[in-house]
């Protein structure tokens, strides 16, 4: 008598012979790959990619004049709560004393504010943020989670706006993975956190009725003042 395995022994015989697959072409790669320009100008590049994403990039010349820049975008947003970060090109800028003339409430960020005032993180309107790198062939900034800067930071207000330096520029991804992996080696420097966020653009979406949509599941507007020396 033919046992049920017997038969779909059979059935999956029958179903794969003269059925082999066939092997694939090799695909054609090139000798180089990563970012093609890395010895143009990196800022250009940078710059274009990110208008390109739906950000809004200022070089500026110096610190002064980022501050200056900051100032007047947090005017011109007219916030009510400020999320403001910790670290030490956003210390240097002694950013709380600049901008409390405006008349904003700002929450200084630190490794107890996550747990003792998680309100004040969904009420922020801005967020101001330093990050760690830039990427100039996809027009990313490349943030690390810490206490003193979390995702939420980027992630809750409507608006973020972040502050860098022109040394934390890097040509491409591989750069930058290259630099995540030489910097967990150092005995000085902390393991990877726990999120490494690379933002491009502000947040979109397309899922519903495939039409773009901006600022649903994060900042809708982003900015980025560049110290260009």
């Amino acid at each position: 008598m033919t046992t049920r395995e017997d038969f779909l022994q059979r059935v999956r015989q029958a179903a794969t012979a003269d059925r082999r697959p066939g092997s694939s072409p090799p695909l054609p790669t090139r000798g180089q790959v990563g970012y093609q320009g890395a010895g143009a100008d990196l800022v250009a590049r940078f710059r274009d990619e990110f208008l390109a994403a739906g950000g809004y990039p200022y070089l500026v010349p110096d610190h002064e004049a980022a501050v200056a820049r900051l100032l007047d975008l947090v005017k011109s947003r007219s916030p009510r709560r400020v999320l403001l970060g910790h670290g030490t090109f956003l210390d240097a800028l002694v950013l709380g004393e600049r901008l409390r003339p405006l008349g904003v409430e700002i929450t200084a960020v630190d490794t107890g504010t996550p747990q003792t005032n998680r309100e004040a993180f969904f009420e922020a309107e801005l967020g101001i943020s330093g990050v760690d790198f830039l990427v100039a062939e996809t027009g990313s900034l490349v943030l690390l989670a810490r206490p003193e800067e979390p995702r939420s930071l980027s992630l809750l207000p409507p608006v973020h706006i972040a502050l860098a330096e022109r040394r934390q520029l890097l040509p491409d991804l591989f750069d930058l993975f290259d630099m995540l992996a030489n910097q967990e080696k150092q005995e000085d420097v902390p393991l990877l956190p726990s999120c490494v966020s690379l933002i491009t653009g502000p947040s979109k979406t397309g899922d519903i009725e495939l039409r773009l949509v901006t600022g649903v599941h994060g900042p809708g507007e982003l900015h980025l003042i560049l110290v260009n020396e």
